[in-house]
């Protein structure tokens, strides 16, 4: 039987500062686990030197772990998303931030939690168990969580974090739930939970911290809140 082999899509955009930190995390951590993997680094034409000092990662991990597949700007989560599974070689896709603040000492709980239960998609939640919130202010950690409570209200996903986007799943899966998807921004990882509820794909959840990034700005807005309300609505109105 074929050992299992995991590609970790990694979109990013002025992330110079946190990505080589990441990619060290990654290593180490998959490493000393006796995990396949590789790191797909989709940038999306950024300013401030990231494509650069992916290369220089390149040189030193190598060009089988670390893969780069740049676009030349901003196009989206979603076609991010779809641009790295083509040059994906793995079984198994692992979406994660390039900010530092996904640990990827959690990649081995959802490995070993798909696992147990053959579940399509693995979700890191920072709502049950010993997940939590590190860094963010009271005016953000009530707007998650108001966003994620109305969520769960209103499409009832049957998972507790519909806005994270540290996940694991079946690279199939994947496949066919973002040619599904019609939203974009944050609302995009909230339909991929409820799309996957609605087809009837097995969700498993693993408690994680959430560290809000270290160097660089929150991509947070005012716009993206109005966009994630509006997603909510469209969502309730067609699932």
């Amino acid at each position: 039987m074929a050992k299992n082999k995991y590609s970790i899509l990694l979109p990013t955009y002025n992330e110079r500062e946190n990505l080589p930190l990441i990619i060290w995390l990654i290593n180490k951590t998959l490493d000393e686990s006796g995990i396949a993997f590789e790191v797909i680094i989709i940038d999306d034409g950024s300013p401030d030197g990231t494509l650069d000092t992916a290369k220089q990662l390149q040189k030193i991990y190598g060009e089988k772990k670390i893969v780069l597949r740049p676009r030349e700007k901003k196009l989206g989560l979603g076609t991010a998303y779809i641009h790295g599974i083509k040059h994906a070689t793995g079984n198994y896709i692992i979406i994660m931030d390039a900010d530092l603040s996904h640990h990827p000492k959690f990649i081995p709980q959802f490995i070993k939690k798909q696992k147990e239960g053959n579940y399509d998609i693995i979700s890191g939640t920072r709502y049950i168990g010993d997940g939590g919130v590190y860094g963010w202010d009271l005016r953000r950690k009530l707007i998650s969580r108001g966003a994620n409570f109305l969520a769960r209200i209103l499409l009832r996903p049957g998972a507790s974090d519909l806005t994270g986007s540290f996940r694991l799943y079946k690279k199939e899966i994947l496949e066919k739930l973002i040619s599904a998807c019609g939203s974009k921004g944050y609302v995009f990882q909230m339909e991929m939970i409820v799309r996957a509820r609605q087809f009837g794909y097995a969700v498993g959840e693993v408690p994680i911290t959430f560290v809000d990034r270290f160097y660089g700005e929150s991509k947070l807005g005012g716009n993206e809140v109005i966009q994630y309300a509006t997603g909510l609505l469209r969502l309730f109105a067609t699932t």
